[in-house]
C-alpha cells in the first residue's frame, strides 16, 4: 500500500482524486480545510514550515499530488497567489527534500502560463506568456520547482480548462449550470466568444493518478505536461448545449465588468504527450459533464 500525500484534499480537483486513490488501495493524507474522504486530514497551512515539515517527517509519503493553490483569477488580491502558488510550494518542496526516500512528486500548474501566444494547438515547447497574476504565480512555482528536481523525482501537469459535478458556483460554467437549473430568465456574462479546452474533473484525477503510478519511461524529473481533451469549445456553445439539455433558454446579457482586457481568445492543448504518457485514457464527453452537472447542485 502506498501512503500518498494531497495538499488542496477539500478542493475540487482534490475530492475525486483522492476518491480515486482510494480505489486503487492507497492510503491518503490531506492537507484540506475540512473533511475529504482521507484517512488522514491535516488544516495545516503551505507556509507553516515547522508543522508542515513535522507531517512529511512522519507520515514519509511515497507519492505527493501537490494541489493546493489560490485559483480564482479574479481574486483581488495580487500579492495571495504568490503567497500561496510559489512560496507555499517551495515549503513543501523544503520539507520533502529532506525525506530520505524522495516521493514522487506531481505539481499541478495551469495552461493559463501559455497566455494570448497566438498557437492554435498548444504543445508542452510553446513559450509561456502569462497575462495575469494567477498565471504568473503557477510560471513562478514551475521555476521554483525544477531547482528540486534532481533531489525530487517530479511531473509538472499544466490542466486546461476544466469543469464537473460540485465545482464552485463563482466558476464559469457552474454560474450558468446554476441558472439553469434555477430557471433564470437572464444571465449576465463577458465574452461567450471565447473557446477553451474543457475536460472533466474526473479525467483529470484518473490522469494525476496514471502519471505517479505508472511513471512514463519517457518522462525526466521536472518534466511538463499538457492536459486537455484536444479541443476548443466556446462558452456559446456550451450555453447551448445546456439549454437543449435542461430544455430552457437563457437570456444572455454582456456586463462589461466581466470582459477582461487581456482575455486570451482560444486555448486548445496538443494531447500528443498526454496520448503517449497515460494511453488508454477514457474520457467523459462535454455533454456527459453538462448533464452530470444539471443533476448536481454547484458548490457554493
Amino acid at each position: 500500500m502506498q501512503t500518498c500525500l494531497v495538499t488542496g484534499g477539500s478542493g475540487f480537483t482534490g475530492r475525486y482524486l483522492i476518491a480515486q486513490l482510494k480505489r486503487q488501495g492507497h492510503r491518503v493524507v490531506a492537507l484540506a480545510s475540512q473533511p475529504c474522504g482521507a484517512d488522514e486530514t491535516h488544516h495545516i497551512e503551505l507556509n507553516d514550515h515547522d508543522a508542515l515539515s513535522a507531517l512529511v517527517s512522519r507520515v514519509a509519503p511515497q507519492q505527493v499530488y501537490h494541489l493546493a493553490a489560490l485559483s480564482f483569477v479574479g481574486h483581488p488580491t495580487p500579492l495571495d497567489f504568490y503567497r500561496v502558488n510559489v512560496l507555499g510550494t517551495e515549503t513543501l518542496l523544503k520539507a520533502l527534500s529532506a525525506l530520505p526516500t524522495p516521493p514522487r512528486l506531481l505539481l499541478a500548474s495551469s495552461a493559463n502560463v501559455y497566455g494570448a501566444n497566438g498557437q492554435a494547438v498548444i504543445d508542452e515547447n510553446v513559450l509561456p506568456a502569462p497575462v495575469n497574476h494567477y498565471a504568473n504565480s503557477k510560471l513562478a512555482m514551475e521555476h521554483i520547482a525544477r531547482t528540486y528536481a534532481q533531489r525530487l523525482p517530479m511531473i509538472i501537469a499544466r490542466p486546461f480548462n476544466y469543469t464537473g459535478p460540485g465545482q464552485a458556483a463563482h466558476f464559469l460554467v457552474p454560474k450558468i449550470v446554476q441558472h439553469i437549473q434555477q430557471r433564470a430568465s437572464v444571465i449576465e456574462l463577458g465574452n461567450i466568444n471565447v473557446s477553451r479546452d474543457f475536460s472533466d474533473v474526473r479525467d483529470i484525477a484518473t490522469v494525476y493518478d496514471q502519471l505517479l503510478n505508472h511513471w512514463p519511461n519517457q518522462a525526466e524529473s521536472g518534466s511538463i505536461i499538457n492536459v486537455g481533451s484536444g479541443e476548443a469549445v466556446s462558452l456559446k456553445s456550451i450555453i447551448e448545449r445546456l439549454e437543449v439539455l435542461a430544455n430552457h433558454t437563457l437570456e444572455i446579457k454582456v456586463n462589461p465588468a466581466f470582459v477582461r482586457s487581456n482575455e486570451i481568445p482560444e486555448l486548445k492543448a496538443c494531447t500528443q504527450r498526454l496520448n503517449a504518457w497515460v494511453p488508454g485514457l477514457k474520457r467523459y464527453s462535454l455533454d456527459q459533464t453538462l448533464a452530470d452537472m444539471l443533476q448536481t447542485v454547484p458548490s457554493q
